[in-house]
């Protein structure tokens, strides 16, 4: 475990829960140049602790792990881990620059290690439900937001929360994006904390995203269209609703308007139209990632976001983050 700061701790514990499960891992060592969360988890899971990769290397035989460091250090820790011949689970985003995120491509391919970038949210059983659903989902509109803290604040609003659903957007989608348009500004910190962006992709799709880390509230839900359904998915309670007006679907519009308000007069819903919760399987996304990596591992199956995956979600939210650049500079803020 490479990483004891606040999120790497969270992999600390689904490592030791899996292995206690009886699961083929074993929690063998964390890495972390700072002391006292270097002290903390190796008192807490009994493992010992190194202030370097290059000192763990060398004493322990490692075949996988997570990579949970500031973004900033991503590449220099994955190069190193990767010619040690290690597989990696580098939380997202994959690096801090194309160039990194290229270089961390090109060595996973050249020697062969499975490297897994860790966007959590394709994990949430709410998004494995909704993959069975799709039908040509041609507008989507998505909030994430969150109250302020002090993490993470290396990188912008972009590259910290909104990274997440701009994957997810992509995976979905498997169309190229076209038109970016965005707006952000900073508010607490020296870099962007809140951003609106549009894209449009070549098959006529729209996405919206709003993403904020300095709400007073805590959102994070998606909601989409596609012929004849709505769809609202809430990722914090797995929650995904179904509106479906498959059957009205042959009607003309004025038909339709005529049992939409004959509806609202009896108070029911309108005939041909169906409001159903999808049944969704619940599980610990962070668990459901970890899992799959360590399956990845076994097996040298790819991973489900691959360094690609990582590559394509990095080259999006850079190219908003030049856009929302360019907004500010034409616009005097």
């Amino acid at each position: 475990m490479v990483g004891a700061g606040a999120f790497g701790r969270n992999h600390l514990r689904v490592y030791r829960e899996l292995e206690q499960a009886g699961a083929p891992v074993e929690l063998a060592a964390v890495v972390d140049p700072n002391d006292a969360a270097r002290s903390a988890a190796t008192a807490e899971y009994n493992i010992p602790g190194y202030a370097s990769i290059a000192q763990c290397l060398a004493v322990c035989s490692l075949d996988a792990a997570s990579l949970c460091v500031p973004t900033i250090s991503h590449a220099q820790c994955a190069r190193t881990l990767i010619a040690a011949g290690v597989d990696l689970l580098i939380e997202k985003p994959i690096a801090s620059s194309l160039a990194e995120a290229d270089e961390i491509v090109r060595l996973a391919r050249e020697l062969g290690r499975t490297v897994q970038v860790g966007h959590l949210e394709r994990f949430n059983p709410a998004v494995r439900a909704v993959r069975g659903l799709l039908n040509h989902p041609m507008f989507f509109e998505v909030h994430r937001l969150s109250v302020f803290t002090p993490r993470s604040l290396d990188v912008d609003v972009v590259l910290d929360v909104m990274i997440h659903d701009l994957d997810l957007v992509l995976s979905l989608v498997d169309s190229p994006v076209c038109e970016v348009r965005a707006v952000g500004l900073p508010v607490l910190s020296p870099k962007v904390d809140i951003a609106n962006v549009r894209l449009e992709f070549e098959n006529g799709c729209v996405a919206n995203f709003t993403a904020s880390r300095v709400s007073t509230e805590r959102v994070r839900k998606m909601r989409f269209f596609q012929p004849h359904q709505y769809l609202s998915l809430d990722f914090a309670r797995q929650d995904l609703l179904l509106i479906d007006v498959t059957a009205a679907a042959g009607l003309a519009p004025e038909q339709l308007a005529a049992l939409a308000s004959a509806a609202a007069l009896g108070g029911q819903s309108a005939p041909g139209m169906s409001l159903s919760k999808v049944p969704v399987e619940p599980g610990e996304p962070l668990r459901l990632e970890i899992e799959s990596f360590l399956d990845s591992v076994r097996t040298h199956i790819q991973p489900l976001v691959s360094v690609d995956d990582g590559r394509a979600a990095l080259a999006l939210a850079l190219q908003i983050n030049a856009v929302i650049a360019s907004h500010a500079r034409r616009t005097g803020l």
